[in-house]
């Protein structure tokens, strides 16, 4: 039984539904590109996206060197927040109405990754991206490496929200003459779209030509 890691990680609101489970939080990171970070500076108080990743027990974000966020982030705590949202719960009453959905909350506070561990990162950025495209892309150069900024915050003070299944009506509602029930919801995978620039027979590649990733992105 994982317990929260923290008093600001314990979760009060429908504690039912929380889960300080590292595998969870792991498969809940895992799913998502975007990530919100909460943070504040001289200009008030923001909450920003940005492309996320996971290797090991850290979350990775990277950016420009100038970005005001990394440079705000290299100096105080902040909150991470990824949501997965899986359906609207339609109930019977309107006050029972509900969300499916898989959450997490990070906090703590991002180091930055030293030049060493930088290439590598990003690498695994790609990797997560489309596996195998590394291998097939230009790498980065020695100006470009030198111009990005790559972050990383541990995994370790973190609390997970989820909830799936039916609605909770009260049993007086049952007998209400209305649908009740889950309506799903799901990112779609649309048909890859060739950048018709560049070497035309690799923009026109037939399907057992394209990459594994690109071939298998509507499977």
């Amino acid at each position: 039984m994982h317990t929260a890691p923290s008093p600001r990680t314990q979760v009060k609101r429908i504690a039912r539904n929380a889960s300080y489970d590292p595998a969870l939080l792991h498969a809940i990171v895992d799913a998502a590109y975007l990530c919100h970070i909460a943070f504040a500076d001289a200009q008030g108080n923001h909450c920003i996206p940005t492309a996320c990743w996971r290797s090991g027990d850290y979350l990775y974000i990277h950016g420009s060197n100038g970005s005001r966020m990394l440079k705000a982030l290299a100096a105080q705590e902040c909150c991470v927040t990824i949501t997965h949202l899986d359906g609207l719960v339609m109930a019977r009453a309107a006050f029972n109405h509900s969300m499916n959905y898989r959450s997490a909350m990070i906090y703590g506070r991002f180091e930055t990754v030293e030049e060493a561990g930088k290439r590598p990162a990003l690498e695994a950025f790609m990797d997560h991206l489309a596996p195998g495209r590394q291998a097939q892309v230009r790498a980065g150069n020695e100006q470009e490496y030198a111009a990005t900024t790559v972050m990383r915050i541990a995994l370790l003070e973190a609390a997970c929200k989820v909830r799936s299944g039916p609605p909770n009506d009260d049993d007086a509602d049952l007998g209400i003459a209305v649908w009740a029930g889950v309506l799903p919801l799901a990112l779609a995978r649309g048909a890859p779209q060739p950048d018709a620039r560049g070497t035309a027979p690799l923009s026109a590649q037939l399907p057992a030509q394209l990459p594994d990733y690109v071939h298998a992105w509507q499977d």
